[in-house]
């Protein structure tokens, strides 16, 4: 190991203590980004996966991805591995694209706030309704707009990816304003904040 990994390695295994999210529904072997990984494997549409990434992250895990397709096709054990090596990827390219370290895709039924199952909810319904209770009062207007912009941009093509980038940022502004963060990250050409992950 070169000096040079050993505090590349050193940072990122820092950055995983210090920098950890309000919630992390997006490594959970549940969660959106998983399944969209999942989906993109199933199809071979690589473009699924790649909303969930920065730009500078799309050339690896282009290649990721196609090594993973190949080796999928083999089927059996070699078919498993190759899909929870491209998940295991996925999640940890979208992590490091909002400054967040990388610890491994949690387990299914891991704990998340009721706010992101009900925002989720809401998104999948087309009705913000099951966020009313949830938020402040004097939040919910706010709240309103950023949901009626996501809903706006949800039905999006998956081959236009500027188009689900889009969608991207309006989820996560969502998602975040939910969870009580009204501040946004920047995230190169979107807003990806840390914890906002829905579905």
């Amino acid at each position: 190991m070169t000096f040079n990994t050993f505090l590349r390695t050193l940072a990122s295994s820092i950055t995983g203590l210090v920098i950890r999210p309000a919630s992390a529904h997006c490594d959970t072997a549940d969660g959106p980004a998983v399944a969209d990984g999942r989906r993109a494997l199933s199809t071979g549409q690589v473009n699924i996966a790649l909303k969930w990434v920065q730009p500078e992250g799309e050339a690896e895990l282009r290649g990721i991805f196609e090594r993973a397709a190949r080796v999928r096709a083999a089927g059996g054990e070699a078919a498993a591995l190759a899909e929870q090596w491209f998940l295991e990827n996925l999640v940890r390219i979208h992590r490091a694209g909002e400054g967040a370290g990388y610890d491994g895709i949690k387990p299914v039924g891991t704990a998340i706030p009721p706010q992101v199952r009900a925002a989720d909810e809401a998104l999948a319904r087309g009705s913000i309704e099951p966020l009313r209770g949830l938020i402040d009062a004097e939040r919910w207007p706010e709240l309103e707009k950023r949901f009626d912009q996501a809903i706006a941009l949800k039905h999006f093509n998956d081959d236009d990816l500027p188009a689900a980038r889009s969608y991207m940022d309006a989820y996560v502004s969502f998602f975040k304003y939910a969870e009580g963060h009204d501040h946004e990250h920047a995230h190169g050409h979107h807003g990806h904040g840390g914890g906002g992950c829905g579905h």
